[in-house]
């Protein structure tokens, strides 16, 4: 049972106010995703967030107030569409007792997750060598983003990979490299052992935050979901940015990771993305535990 101090009563006036807040912040990033999908156009750095994580565009404009808040107001009745919501005196509110028991596994393993990630001592070494071991030794027709030049010819690029340590922890990048480049990398991560590599000082760890925000939705305070996204969006230039790509056309400027003051320049933004990351997670955790918590029964 939630105590009643600690629920929070949204006139209607300050729940559209929010969600209008919500759809202005996010349609920065969808809007320009919608018009080049509609021009048939692709985006190799933003499309990305979109493409990866296949959380649609109106869902992401879509605000959710999160638990323990009360929308008041006779318009709130139109959250009552999603079977999460519940109806109750003076409003509508988020009923947690609806997150059903395959939810809620999922939520207890993402807390714990979350929480070892939180405690595992960061590793800022790997120099995002991972979107280079994705390309190495691979013939220029099977190079994702082959419309876009490389850096370095197939031997130059071997060379780096080859003379630098590859040392990725994340099994969703690891998973992409090249069958020559995996034995080259210090752990061998695998879908099965995942959460014992996870650490944050990973680029790809701090990104994922949005995947588990937008997972919990409609639980998830659409808040929490956007300031997870506009990390993950800072994360991924800066992800293409130390690739082997050249993506100067775009605006963005290589980080030359393959030179010592291109390495510290990485490592630079790894620990500030941690830094970012890391109330992020914190709220993430929180929210976890209230779930378990509210559905418990």
């Amino acid at each position: 049972m939630v105590a009643i101090e600690s629920i929070e009563i949204l006139s209607e006036a300050g729940w559209r106010a929010r969600q209008r807040e919500h759809e202005t912040r996010v349609g920065v990033w969808t809007d320009p995703h919608q018009a080049r999908a509609g021009r048939g156009e692709k985006h190799p750095v933003h499309d990305f967030l979109f493409d990866y994580y296949a959380f649609r565009p109106a869902r992401l404009r879509r605000w959710h107030p999160g638990p323990d808040v009360v929308l008041a107001g006779g318009s709130a009745r139109e959250f009552l569409r999603w079977p999460e919501y519940r109806e109750i005196s003076g409003g509508v509110m988020l009923d947690l007792g609806t997150l059903p028991p395959k939810r809620r596994a999922f939520v207890a393993w993402l807390r714990d997750l979350l929480v070892a990630v939180r405690d595992r001592p960061a590793f800022f070494g790997c120099h995002g060598l991972h979107e280079w071991a994705m390309v190495y030794r691979l013939p220029p027709e099977k190079i994702r983003h082959g419309a876009w030049p490389l850096r370095f010819s197939t031997d130059e690029l071997a060379c780096i990979v080859e003379n630098l340590p590859v040392r990725c922890t994340h099994f969703d990048a690891f998973r992409f490299f090249t069958p020559a480049a995996r034995p080259l990398n210090r752990a061998q991560p695998s879908r099965a052992t995942a959460p014992e590599h996870e650490q944050r000082g990973c680029l790809h760890a701090n990104m994922d935050l949005y995947k588990w925000a937008f997972k919990l939705a409609p639980f998830a305070p659409s808040k929490l979901i956007a300031d997870c996204f506009a990390l993950a969006r800072d994360i991924r230039e800066v992800d293409m940015r130390a690739s082997p790509y050249d993506f100067s056309a775009l605006g963005f400027a290589p980080i030359q990771i393959e030179t010592p003051g291109g390495r510290d320049e990485y490592e630079h933004h790894q620990r500030e993305f941690a830094t970012r990351a890391g109330p992020l997670r914190t709220r993430l955790i929180a929210l976890c535990t209230r779930l378990l918590a509210g559905s418990a029964t």
